[in-house]
């Protein structure tokens, strides 16, 4: 395939343009290959440009995938209200372009549409390839008076192509871990040369690496806009929307049912967890474990392991009830939040290796502290802070976990009182869809 003329920006330093130039041949080498891949195969005359180009739109915003694309609708939402005072009366809606990678973010996007029908024009579509050319075309098929990149979407292509036509890119609810600022700081001069004009960062850590990746560019702190959509007041009431399978977790004499639930394990920290179960056993024998293996091929192994330690359990999916001091394992999908409604405490795994941890907010909407261990990176944007109040508990190893859900289990806080501690850590750091909006309206203010 030969090389268009508009393959290398212009208006760039040779040496910039050089990496461009190989960057762009890199990416027609791993075409043929990438074709064969199932997930790129899905929408692939998208993703080529070979369906055609996009229309045209005033912005122009990227999410890589389901997560970033519920951060583009909640911003999207707010984004034609703080363009009201900025924008002729009568002006025509707003028109986005969304581009996603994955058939999860399309189908998010393609919902925010119709749930944004009335107060935007919005297309979705997948993200094109990032060739240098192809951004090109885009790019002026497009038109947009901005681009936006959700989080750490940082395209080469992209933004040389905005850098050619003075369109201006920026980077909205920014992160950077320092593994991505190692790969960036290999061609400093690169990606200074090609650095949005704005990073909105949601951390003091996170925009000091920005700083160090892109040099003397506009960076500045934002709040991050997953509190915006967090919900800590929807889950049901245990007493009164009591789960199906409430009647397996064994009363007590006292009529109570001590039920501790591990959470989202991973392959990687089985053995620990094992431990874990043993020493709850041994330290409350009344007590019913609920395990939920984070995959579900894992179950089998479970069923090994439980076995060869002498550990009684039941499946979940055999509806029998469990004697105090067993184990259910959990065999189906999607009953964990419902777990936690009747848990005392909750452990969330993918943190006692170094995997970056589990979602361990959403315990605190059932009013139910969570147990973390030591790799909890996935949730950093939630805050250290969030361990200082109480409502979560971190630990350094196995032994940590065991301690604190023991105490938890023996002496469970008050369910309110820790939803109201968690309602109250959220709603004081809502408002980062805001500050997105606002420094998108200052750019679409005369779209």
């Amino acid at each position: 395939m030969s090389r268009n003329s508009g393959d290398i920006p212009a208006g760039l330093s040779l040496a910039v343009r050089a990496v461009l130039g190989l960057y762009g041949l890199a990416w027609r080498a791993l075409l043929p290959g990438l074709k064969r891949n199932g997930r790129l195969a899905e929408g692939w005359a998208g993703r080529t440009l070979a369906a055609g180009l996009p229309p045209r739109a005033d912005l122009w915003l990227q999410a890589a995938s389901g997560g970033e694309a519920y951060l583009a609708w909640e911003m999207l939402r707010q984004l034609p209200a703080a363009l009201a005072h900025l924008r002729p009366q009568g002006s025509a809606p707003l028109r986005v372009h969304a581009t996603t990678f994955t058939s999860q973010g399309l189908g998010i996007l393609t919902q925010a549409k119709a749930d944004l029908a009335s107060i935007l024009e919005l297309t979705p579509a997948y993200f094109p390839f990032d060739l240098p050319g192809n951004m090109d075309k885009a790019l002026d098929a497009v038109r947009p008076r901005a681009v936006a990149l959700l989080e750490t979407e940082l395209w080469p292509g992209l933004l040389a192509a905005c850098r050619r036509r003075g369109v201006p890119a920026l980077v909205l609810n920014g992160r950077m871990t320092e593994k991505s600022l190692r790969g960036y700081g290999t061609l400093p001069w690169f990606w200074r040369a090609l650095a949005p004009a704005l990073v909105l960062a949601v951390s003091d850590e996170d925009a000091d690496r920005f700083a160090r990746a892109f040099g003397p560019a506009d960076i500045r702190r934002m709040p991050n806009i997953k509190f915006d959509r967090l919900r800590l007041d929807a889950a049901p009431d245990a007493e009164t929307q009591r789960p199906p399978f409430a009647s397996l977790i064994p009363r007590q004499a006292d009529g109570s049912a001590p039920f501790v639930v591990l959470g989202s394990v991973r392959k990687e920290e089985e053995d620990q967890v094992l431990r874990i179960i043993q020493g709850l056993r041994q330290a409350l024998p009344g007590l019913t474990i609920g395990l939920f293996p984070r995959h579900m091929r894992r179950v089998c192994v479970w069923e090994r392991l439980l076995r060869e330690a002498g550990v009684p359990f039941a499946l979940r999916s055999e509806n029998r009830r469990g004697a105090p001091g067993s184990v259910l394992l959990w065999d189906e999908f999607g009953e964990l939040g419902e777990a936690f409604s009747l848990a005392s405490a909750a452990f969330l795994g993918g943190s006692l290796a170094d995997l970056g941890g589990q979602n361990f907010l959403e315990p605190l909407a059932h009013g139910v502290v969570p147990v973390t261990g030591p790799s909890w990176s996935n949730f950093a944007w939630v805050g250290r802070e969030i361990f200082e109040t109480g409502i979560v508990r971190l630990v350094k190893d196995w032994q940590g976990v065991l301690a604190e859900l023991s105490a938890l289990a023996l002496a469970p806080p008050d369910r309110d009182e820790i939803r109201a501690k968690a309602k109250a850590y959220a709603a004081s750091r809502r408002g980062g869809a805001a500050a997105a909006c606002q420094a998108v309206a200052e750019l679409l203010k005369n779209a």
